[in-house]
């Protein structure tokens, strides 16, 4: 696959991701399978990011900034500030969530595993005959 064909293809996922997100969040019922669901859509969403952002990036270092990032994330709702912020700027609980639940880092980390995986399979070149 080509840089541009890493790229487009890491935007048009990313916008799938986004896509599919806002779907569970306004049209699914508050459960637990449809935050694993949320979960698992914003960690592809920010693998696809990083893969559009830096495509000569390897896989595993991809995956690794998506666990990164969405565990940093979930971590910082541990100081309360993104539920205060929600308050105020509903729209934000897209991108920063509310509260803390340890179960969301299982998610993220196998969300992040999963893609560098299907990237890692989906990028080998056949052999050259």
């Amino acid at each position: 696959m080509t840089l541009r064909t890493r790229r487009a293809f890491g935007a048009g996922l990313a916008g799938a991701a986004v896509a599919g997100g806002l779907g569970v969040h306004a049209f699914a019922p508050d459960t637990a399978a449809t935050d694993a669901t949320g979960d698992l859509l914003y960690a592809l969403l920010v693998y696809a990011l990083a893969m559009a952002f830096w495509p000569r990036l390897a896989p595993v270092a991809v995956g690794g900034i998506t666990l990164a990032w969405c565990a940093g994330v979930e971590l910082f709702q541990l100081t309360g500030l993104p539920q205060l912020w929600a308050s105020a700027v509903p729209p934000i609980v897209l991108v920063l969530g509310t509260v803390f639940d340890v179960r969301d880092l299982a998610v993220y980390a196998v969300a992040a595993v999963g893609a560098a995986l299907v990237d890692a399979f989906s990028s080998r070149r056949a052999p050259e005959e």
